[in-house]
């Protein structure tokens, strides 16, 4: 086929995942399109079918479809003005930057990566968000697509397997701001309950928690304290999770008989009702703070500011924001 190019593998790539060496030669492919190019089998390592997460290795050859972005080029926006409006928002949204870090305060609504139904992602824009830098960031964990605050990316290839790193082996410690309903206790403590993923009576997934024995149990430990309350009727909490399950801590809040406020996944649409209009049906969770250890060396910290409609919601129930700059606190 007319445009089809066969890359060999240079030395200095061997062992780097398929992904990444698209991401580093391809910056304008979206992990989304390269997924599907993979199903089909379009893309292709010495002529066999290949995953994102296979290694690839000197001397091997890449084929890559004509359908990929050529070198330095971007991905063709489905809207130029939606596309440009996410750009300058991410753009807003960076709250710090240094030679190995960029860090967002993500906006709640946003996907951090693309899927059939998800046209507009953080990964998609990754390559107008190089400031500068010689390399396209890299995306090193998740956060829900309704879920605000932190997302760190690395700015090189050498900061990111540094940083995957961390997560893996829960050296990085993220709080998490939480509005549940009603008021939780005790207090303070830790939820130890294991999860699976299980069917759901939409169709789709949900994670529910599940007796240790059972064959699909996945460790899952999270921390919680309660910072404010308006009544009996909400609770402002901080969520630490010491694990990094999907959807753990909108999972645990729910098996503690107090889930998010707004959350339609873990919570009926009907029960989410009964704020009688008070506060928007939103998820209201954001990442609050992260801390963790810095590619340069030391450790890294860094809080990002409520934002969307938390902010509104934190400003109708007339939350102090001082009151939860030390969460757990006690334990130091």
């Amino acid at each position: 086929m007319s445009g089809v190019q066969h890359r060999a593998v240079k030395p200095d790539d061997d062992g780097m995942r398929l992904d990444r060496w698209f991401r580093k030669y391809f910056a304008g492919l979206t992990h989304s399109r390269l997924e599907k190019l993979l199903r089909q089998g379009r893309i292709r390592l010495d002529g066999a079918r290949a995953k994102a997460s296979d290694r690839v290795q000197t001397g091997q050859q890449v084929r890559v479809p004509p359908e990929v972005p050529r070198d330095g080029q971007s991905p063709t926006p489905a809207s130029g003005r939606a596309s440009l409006s996410l750009v300058e928002g991410l753009r807003a949204s960076v709250i710090h930057r240094d030679q190995h870090l960029l860090v967002l305060n993500k906006p709640s609504g946003l996907a951090v990566q693309g899927g059939s139904k998800t046209s507009q992602h953080v990964d998609g824009v990754l390559p107008e968000l190089t400031f500068g830098a010689p390399e396209v960031p890299r995306l090193v964990h998740r956060l829900d697509r309704d879920t605000s605050g932190l997302l760190v990316l690395a700015r090189s290839r050498k900061a990111a397997q540094f940083l995957t790193r961390q997560f893996a082996d829960q050296t990085v410690e993220k709080i998490y701001w939480a509005l549940v309903y009603g008021v939780p206790r005790p207090s303070h403590g830790t939820i130890t309950a294991p999860l699976a993923k299980r069917a759901a009576a939409d169709g789709g997934e949900r994670v529910f928690p599940v007796e240790k024995g059972d064959p699909d149990a996945m460790r899952a430990v999270t921390d919680f304290a309660e910072i404010a309350r308006v009544g009996q009727r909400f609770t402002w909490m901080a969520f630490r999770p010491r694990t990094g399950r999907t959807h753990q801590i909108r999972a645990h809040a729910t098996a503690m008989g107090h889930p998010l406020v707004g959350d339609g996944k873990y919570r009926s649409e009907a029960e989410n009702a009964d704020h009688g209009g008070l506060l928007p049906k939103k998820l209201h969770l954001h990442a609050r703070s992260i801390k963790m250890p810095h590619p340069a060396g030391g450790t890294f910290s860094a809080l990002a500011p409520l934002r969307d409609h938390m902010a509104d919601t934190w400003d109708v129930l007339d939350f102090e924001l001082e009151d939860g700059i030390s969460p757990f606190a006690e334990e130091a």
